[in-house]
């Protein structure tokens, strides 16, 4: 499996997620529509909080830590936030749809 974006195809692991980041707003727009996610603002301020943290840190946080970055961010963000966007999981599929690779944190999520 893999995605095509702007005409490239990259490369996914057995779960869907890149290989390798792509930072363009095209790619998170594919993955999205592959997750069935119709990308709102809140969305896109989610998705660029985790490249942020991808960028700064080479991975992405874990749900609890994302709650906490995400919530200086906007206050009123909570668990049911996060996953009214992310149902699957908002440390999970949230780096999905963002277009990085599969964050390997605690638990081997």
């Amino acid at each position: 499996m893999g995605y095509n974006i702007n005409g490239v195809e990259h490369e996914t692991d057995d779960q869907g997620y890149l290989m390798e980041p792509v930072f363009e707003d095209d790619a998170v727009r594919v993955i999205a529509a592959a997750e069935n996610i119709d990308l709102t603002d809140a969305h896109w301020e989610v998705v660029n909080y985790l490249r942020s943290e991808y960028r700064e840190h080479g991975h992405t946080p874990n749900f609890r830590n994302m709650l906490k970055g995400m919530s200086a961010i906007r206050p009123e963000v909570d668990s049911k936030y996060l996953y009214d966007l992310f149902p699957v999981g908002p440390a999970k599929q949230g780096p999905k749809v963002a277009a990085l690779p599969q964050p390997l944190g605690k638990g081997g999520y």
